[in-house]
């Protein structure tokens, strides 16, 4: 998990303050500007999981993958991205088009009501997404799967086929990354992690804000 972390009271607290402020909404991509967002997104994190992490993903946790993820989905795709990615040769996804996402990207709102490019899984989740719902048949690629278990925060990403996700820890033979299909989670040994209606420890469903 994220540390330093905020407890959540001070981050509702803060976030009130922020909203009391008037600070403004996001910008948010129309439909088609996120689909885009949204495979190159899906494709970035199943490159980490099928051929390692990128030298480029330097906090190797849940949220530091979503960031990962969403920043070098928002930014142009170069040859020399392509490249250094390990990606030539790849069928990819249209990039976005220019102006759409400035702005969005290293940007992500705190609670505070600034924007930084480093959030934690609960700042990440509270202050830059919208919940869709609690169930999994409502998620649409690219959602995120939130646990709160108090003290710690734990975020997947739905891929539309399977569940990804950063277990927080790296070891010589375990880059910390997991792919895990939902009628597993969803019968997973430990019942705190399975994406239910009846785990109080399931948040549930959320779409970062910048999309359609």
């Amino acid at each position: 998990m994220d540390r330093p972390m905020l407890t959540r009271r001070a981050l509702l607290l803060a976030g009130a303050l922020a909203a009391s402020a008037g600070h403004a909404a996001p910008t948010r991509l129309d439909r088609e500007q996120s689909q885009r967002f949204r495979d190159w997104m899906t494709l970035l994190i199943h490159a980490q999981i099928e051929r390692g992490p990128t030298p480029r993903w330097t906090h190797r946790d849940c949220a530091g993958l979503v960031r990962f993820a969403v920043a070098e989905s928002l930014r142009e795709h170069d040859l020399a991205w392509k490249r250094a990615n390990g990606l030539l040769g790849t069928r990819l996804p249209p990039d976005l088009e220019a102006g759409s996402s400035q702005g969005l990207r290293h940007a992500w709102r705190r609670a505070d009501g600034t924007r930084d490019a480093f959030v934690g899984a609960l700042e990440l989740v509270q202050e830059n997404t919208r919940p869709v719902a609690r169930q999994l048949t409502q998620a649409v690629a690219g959602d995120l799967l939130f646990y709160d278990f108090g003290d710690e925060q734990h975020l997947m990403v739905w891929m539309g086929r399977y569940i990804a996700y950063h277990t927080g820890r790296i070891e010589a033979n375990d880059n910390g990354l997991r792919a895990v299909r939902a009628d597993q989670l969803l019968g997973w040994k430990d019942t705190r992690w399975r994406p239910s209606d009846d785990n109080p420890n399931f948040s549930g469903v959320h779409r970062l804000a910048f999309l359609a």
